[in-house]
């Protein structure tokens, strides 16, 4: 049953894997030219912007994790603050909104691009985004995941003169294969390739800013100038079995993932793969992982370091045997995101996720730019007073966005990979890493098998709702009640209905070779040569 659907791996020396496949013939195009992963990675983001508009953009986020050939690993991280003005109150007794300006955070992907631009690209920005440039102006055929994503949010794009005018040009929600054409992106794209800290600093800034306060958003544009240089620096690690996992640092939750492979570790691979057991020992991971988040967390604050500590990590160990599940934070695995993933011939690999937040983000464009706004202040800043999440100014909402790379015992690639699904990545993540490392699937079996998430999480907008683990009916009837009897309120999804689009790339020493896998719940495609 495992990945039995999509079994072909492609062996190739260097290598890219992305949800969309005009997003990974641009890396590929690049790595044949002669580009290193990280070329690629930018590249591919530009077309990204193109290919996949409802998941990512210029007005999103983005994070990335670098393994260098030497070895050495490091990381940039866009994410932004919300409004200088919305001291706490400012929102009143509920949440902050997750749609319109309210909902927007300072963007960091151009920021975060910028610098990995700067650390690790041979080709200049022009160069690179060239051919999304090119694409925007004669035209992108509206993939299937972009007409669904109109026509599912079609009165929040008619409600934005920006976003009509690129999705629905004819008055009506674009045909999958019909062209769409983006100029005033295309201008926006050249403008930033020339000068990216425009954005923060410059014309675009100060459009920007001007409609978001007239909109009543009470940005000062200060907080869009602090927001220029991204977070940079080493990842936090963790280890599983023989295996060294490299994360984004915060506000991502990169430590949740290595939170979960603490607890698990040396567990797993002594039971069946996606046994019943299997399964619940990564669900009650992922719901420890959230509870602690939720009580214990913010963007600047150190106490996730503490959740990690052997002690912590045996008390986990003990209540999951004792049959004790963590009680439920809150919120809904969703999201539009979208990731790549690179690997080139001298082994420098680069995980890399985007995103608006939800589709479309806040709903909201920058007059006269194509560019869309995101909602992460909306989607994951609290309004609980005295919360290490509560929305302040200069504070970043807590994200959903991770990426990953693993290494072995001599410090050589062992796996690169990511999923989009808002907080359904950590776990889903996890799933992957354990089906790689504790039973041997390739990286096509291992994205493609049968996959569960606990509900709620601890983003903002749902916070209470009721526990479940939502599990692809392909795990079977006889796991689904072995997980019930474990204490899981088991909801059953369609046979791939989970979510996600899980993309790894694996290094085999032996032979020399990479393979790939992309997500069958999407458009993905591996591409090597």
């Amino acid at each position: 049953m495992v990945g039995s659907e999509r079994r072909a791996v492609l062996a190739a020396r260097r290598m890219v894997v992305a949800a969309h496949p005009a997003v990974s013939a641009a890396g590929h195009r690049v790595l044949a030219e002669g580009g290193n992963a990280v070329d690629a990675t930018l590249a591919m983001a530009a077309m990204c912007w193109l290919a996949l508009p409802g998941q990512c953009g210029i007005g999103g986020d983005a994070f990335a994790v670098v393994r260098e050939p030497d070895g050495r690993v490091w990381t940039v991280g866009g994410s932004g603050f919300g409004p200088d003005g919305a001291e706490p109150g400012f929102h009143g007794d509920g949440p902050v909104p997750t749609r319109g300006a309210l909902s927007v955070a300072v963007p960091g992907a151009v920021g975060a691009l910028s610098a990995l631009h700067r650390q690790g690209a041979s080709r200049s920005l022009d160069e690179l985004w060239r051919p999304a440039v090119e694409a925007a102006e004669t035209g992108v055929a509206c993939s299937a995941k972009t007409h669904r994503d109109v026509a599912d949010n079609v009165d929040l794009v008619r409600g934005d003169a920006g976003l009509a005018a690129m999705f629905l040009p004819h008055g009506s929600v674009p045909a999958p294969g019909a062209r769409l054409t983006f100029p005033e992106f295309a201008a926006t794209l050249k403008t930033l390739a020339a000068a990216p800290e425009s954005f923060y600093d410059g014309e675009l800034a100060h459009r920007a800013v001007d409609h978001l306060r007239a909109l009543g958003a009470p940005f000062s544009g200060a907080e869009w100038q602090a927001c220029a240089v991204p977070l940079t620096g080493p990842p936090v690690t963790g280890t599983y079995g023989e295996l060294t996992v490299h994360q984004t640092p915060l506000p991502t939750p990169g430590w949740m993932m290595l939170q979960q492979a603490a607890v698990c570790d040396g567990v797993l691979s002594g039971l069946p793969a996606l046994g019943g057991d299997a399964v619940h020992w990564l669900a009650a991971a992922a719901r420890r992982a959230f509870a602690d988040r939720f009580a214990f967390c913010g963007s600047d604050n150190d106490a996730w370091q503490d959740l990690l500590t052997t002690a912590a990590t045996a008390a986990a160990r003990e209540d999951i045997r004792s049959g004790r599940l963590a009680p439920p934070a809150g919120t809904r695995p969703d999201g539009d995101t979208t990731s790549t993933v690179a690997v080139d011939d001298s082994g420098r690999a680069v995980s890399f996720i985007h995103s608006l937040a939800f589709t479309f983000g806040s709903g909201v464009t920058v007059p006269g730019t194509g560019i869309v706004l995101n909602n992460r202040f909306g989607r994951g800043a609290y309004t609980l007073a005295g919360h290490p999440n509560e929305a302040r100014p200069r504070r970043r909402p807590l994200h959903t966005l991770n990426a990953w790379i693993a290494t072995d015992a001599r410090g050589r690639l062992r796996f690169v990979g990511n999923t989009p699904g808002g907080d359904g990545q950590v776990q889903w993540n996890m799933q992957v890493l354990s089906h790689l490392a504790d039973h041997g699937l390739d990286p096509q079996q291992a994205v493609s098998a049968p996959r569960f998430t606990i509900y709620p999480g601890s983003d903002a907008d749902t916070l209470g709702d009721a526990p479940e683990l939502r599990c692809e009916d392909r795990l079977g009837d006889d796991v689904l009640a072995a997980v019930a009897a474990h204490g899981h309120r088991v909801r059953r999804l369609g046979p791939w209905e989970a979510g996600g689009s899980a993309l790894v790339i694996a290094a085999d020493h032996e032979t020399g070779s990479l393979a790939g896998g992309a997500d069958p719940r999407q458009d993905g495609v591996a591409l090597g040569d």
